[in-house]
């Protein structure tokens, strides 16, 4: 793994240095977009749209359109903005993790102490998990400011990047049922159906099947076999009766 952030946690007076690396990768099969007339590989490249000639990385610049001019920003400016966040993941409160609801999750990243930091690392990582809690922080990647919370997981401290509230759309435009609209009855036999399919969850029994599924396909096809479309059929209707399709449910577990 490489480390895309490198500073330091601030806990209180403590400051522990620290590598930031990604904690997750894409299951997903890496395709290439090809012309479909030769099957040629489609590149994209960074043009000047008065020259139409190719920029090279090194000769792009980030600026920001103000009164229809743009004004360019360097490496200086970004720290600027702030010098403290964009070196430091400052603890500013601890937490209940329960208390934060899932919609804010974003990404995860795992912390790995630098040199002379074990020790205090360590005591970090003990201490949220004899706590229960959960540090709040803030701090910039990207040249882009992120609230995160710190937990302890296994023998890492995550660092999970949280979006901010203004960030998380309003519900008000969805056509949503009110509270009152289910019956009493069918809510029970809902609670009856959930009970019965509550089990403890382990997360090493769920797989990527459907990637496994399209490279099984892909590697027939190179063999020139194609494999038809499953015929999908529609089960309910918005007309079912809801008491009798839970009935039905529960009858089904119950026989398998």
């Amino acid at each position: 793994m490489r480390a895309i952030w490198t500073g330091a946690i601030s806990f209180g007076l403590i400051n522990i240095p620290i590598k930031l690396f990604s904690a997750v990768q894409e299951s997903s099969l890496d395709m290439d977009m090809l012309d479909e007339k030769d099957h040629a590989n489609i590149k994209f490249k960074r043009v000047n749209e008065n020259t139409g000639k190719e920029v090279t990385f090194a000769n792009i610049v980030k600026g920001y359109k103000l009164d229809d001019k743009y004004v360019i920003l360097e490496d200086s400016d970004f720290e600027a903005a702030d010098a403290v966040k964009t070196k430091t993941i400052d603890i500013e409160s601890f937490a209940f993790e329960k208390e934060i609801e899932s919609i804010y999750y974003e990404q995860p990243y795992y912390l790995e102490p630098d040199k002379g930091a074990m020790n205090a690392y360590a005591l970090l990582r003990d201490s949220l998990a004899a706590s229960g809690k959960v540090g709040v922080t803030r701090f910039v990647l990207r040249n882009k400011e992120s609230l995160a919370i710190l937990k302890p997981y296994k023998n890492v401290i995550v660092l999970n990047r949280i979006r901010f509230e203004q960030e998380i759309r309003n519900t008000t435009d969805l056509k949503l049922p009110p509270a009152s609209k289910v019956k009493t009855k069918e809510l029970d036999m809902a609670n009856k159906l959930i009970e019965q399919l509550t089990e403890k969850f382990d997360i090493s029994t769920f797989k990527d099947e459907y990637t496994a599924k399209l490279l099984d396909i892909i590697k027939k096809k190179a063999k020139g076999k194609v494999q038809k479309p499953t015929e999908l059929k529609v089960v309910h209707k918005q007309s079912d009766d809801l008491m009798s399709m839970l009935k039905a449910s529960l009858e089904r577990k119950n026989s398998s």
